[in-house]
């Protein structure tokens, strides 16, 4: 169980801090919640904690983390199928599944298929998701501002 104060990471929102922990009623079921701010779109979040592991609740990486996605980002694009619709599903999957190295996998091949080939407008808004997703986690994981993790990723690339 988290307590208020932890730093987490929400799959497909991002990371935020645990702000507060209250008992609500919704749709006439009594449940505890984890309020969850994210600090990138200041946007706040009630998550059950009944079902936290099953939506994928997890920690903020830590500095070795931090070095293993940065590896990732400035390693090798990996294959990926040429049909627009199974390269959607599998970037999808991996986003959706909030592991970080996952997510920064889709956003190193989605900027290197865009260099080589450009990116359809579904691939780059999915590309401006993940690399959210990528920030959020940064942002909280390495205790910076939002513009120093752009530059940070932006970097990886050059």
């Amino acid at each position: 169980m988290f307590k208020i104060g932890d730093k987490v990471v929400y799959p497909m929102h991002g990371a935020g801090i645990i702000e507060a922990i209250e008992e609500k009623e919704v749709l006439g079921e009594t449940r505890q919640y984890y309020i969850l701010r994210l600090p990138v779109g200041d946007m706040k979040v009630m998550i059950p904690i009944a079902t936290c592991k099953e939506v994928g609740l997890r920690e903020v990486i830590d500095d070795e983390g931090v070095k293993r996605v940065f590896g990732i980002l400035r390693g090798q694009s990996t294959s990926m199928s040429d049909n627009w619709n199974k390269r959607y599903r599998a970037n999808l999957e991996k986003i959706k599944s909030g592991n970080i190295y996952e997510v920064a996998e889709v956003v190193r091949n989605l900027v290197y298929r865009d260099k080589e080939k450009g990116l359809s407008s579904g691939e780059r808004k999915m590309l401006e998701n993940a690399r959210q997703i990528l920030i959020s986690e940064l942002v909280l994981a390495m205790g910076m501002a939002e513009d120093r993790a752009k530059s940070m990723i932006d970097g990886a690339f050059a």
